[in-house]
């Protein structure tokens, strides 16, 4: 099933410039987007959903969002499938 943001992050999936990640042997993942998931293993190699959302909003707000919209569009990862136990 294709989702339509990623389930790490909650990027949406047509904003990916590389328009999506990889599997380990090079296909396409439908998942995740590149920006956590390449070559078949995750980027943020944390395991904790807290500190993930921590290191994407200093990411967000470095590349022009306000402390707002940085929070906003961190705040529901918890419910994504890659965090939720």
């Amino acid at each position: 099933m294709s989702k339509t943001m990623c389930q790490s992050c909650g990027m949406p999936l047509k904003k990916d410039p590389n328009g999506g990640s990889t599997n380990a042997d090079g296909s396409k993942n439908d998942k995740y987007c590149s920006y956590c998931y390449d070559k078949g293993d995750f980027r943020w190699k944390g395991d904790k959903v807290d500190d993930f959302q921590e290191f994407c909003r200093k990411m967000m707000i470095e590349s022009g969002h306000n402390r707002f919209m940085a929070w906003l569009f961190t705040r529901g990862m918890g419910r994504l499938e890659r965090w939720k136990k």
